[in-house]
């Protein structure tokens, strides 16, 4: 799809940039924490931050927004608070959970964030259930649920499809397709060619976007939110992307990527790229944009001081605010 972005003032423009900053700076700390071994099992975001960016720029505080098990980025578009985050990550009582969540299970009620997950498309019939409250409750509230290519073969996304087209639900169902679900290919595990493809069997428009382009994903997300609000139903989208690093921590992605493809996407970088559409369109300067990449920094700086320095949940928490399901 060729994006026209219309509409889009230097404000939004600035916000989107220095999210996704924040969101790369967040992750780069983070791994250095993992290095340090102050937390185990990180999946890293870097290179997807235009997806949720551009997603979440047309989303309310009071929307949701449903992740996966790598899902920092969704929830700092989101507006989570990077310091509680990184305090969860490193399992302190200060974090988003108490530290009982971990880097996967990062959850923030206030702000719409109801939690990434880290079991494979389990969050898509929840986002699903949360769309249908949504509309029982006579509400405009928009539900973004996102997954990644491997999730999208799953039955959970089959059902959710189904029941949200059949409902007309408010909800996005944005596939990240990164290429790789863990090492394999999207292409031989993913029939058709593509998963947007897919949308018209379930009677809802599915739309394939550059996933490295916060403005294409603007645009794209500005229809399928105007359609949900205005009880027109879901959108599947496809934002084709990249993850740059390996699926975790240890996992070295040139056991089955090539240097050449990962050198073809990191010059496609979304950052990069934002950046010098910022500054062709006058508005604004790389002194202005440097400004905010230290602001990032800084911020996510002191994200890291705040959960070193934090204290760890005292023993007697151990049992609180954790629920067991009895037969």
């Amino acid at each position: 799809m060729v994006a026209t972005h219309t509409d889009l003032n230097t404000d939004t423009l600035l916000w989107m940039y220095e999210t996704m900053v924040v969101i790369r700076r967040f992750e780069e700390q983070a791994r250095r924490e993992a290095d340090a071994g102050k937390l185990r099992g990180m999946h890293s975001s870097i290179g997807q931050e235009a997806v949720p960016t551009g997603i979440c720029a047309h989303l309310r505080v009071d929307d949701y927004v449903l992740g996966t098990h790598r899902s920092h980025h969704h929830c700092i578009a989101k507006g989570v608070d990077m310091s509680e985050m990184m305090a969860e990550l490193l399992g302190k009582a200060t974090g988003t959970n108490k530290g009982k969540g971990g880097t996967m299970h990062i959850a923030d009620i206030d702000k719409g964030m109801l939690g990434a997950n880290g079991v494979v498309g389990s969050n898509i019939p929840v986002a699903t259930g949360v769309a249908l409250s949504a509309k029982i409750r006579g509400s405009d509230q928009v539900t973004a649920v996102f997954f990644g290519d491997g999730a999208s073969s799953q039955g959970s996304l089959h059902e959710s499809m189904n029941l949200a087209s059949i409902w007309k639900l408010p909800v996005l169902f944005v596939c990240e397709n990164n290429r790789y679900a863990e090492a394999t290919p999207f292409e031989y595990a993913v029939a058709g060619g593509s998963v947007s493809n897919r949308a018209p069997g379930y009677d809802m428009p599915g739309v394939v976007v550059d996933g490295q382009s916060v403005l294409d994903v603007f645009e794209v997300a500005r229809e399928a939110v105007r359609r949900a609000r205005a009880g027109e139903g879901p959108t599947l989208i496809e934002a084709q992307t990249y993850r740059y690093q390996g699926h975790f921590g240890a996992d070295d992605p040139l056991g089955y990527r090539t240097q050449e493809e990962e050198d073809y996407y990191e010059a496609r970088d979304c950052i990069a790229n934002l950046r010098a559409h910022i500054v062709g369109s006058g508005d604004t300067s790389e002194a202005d944009l440097d400004a905010i990449d230290r602001k990032a920094l800084s911020a996510v700086e002191a994200a890291a001081k705040f959960a070193n320095d934090s204290p760890f949940p005292e023993d007697d928490e151990l049992t609180t605010d954790v629920y067991v399901a009895y037969p």
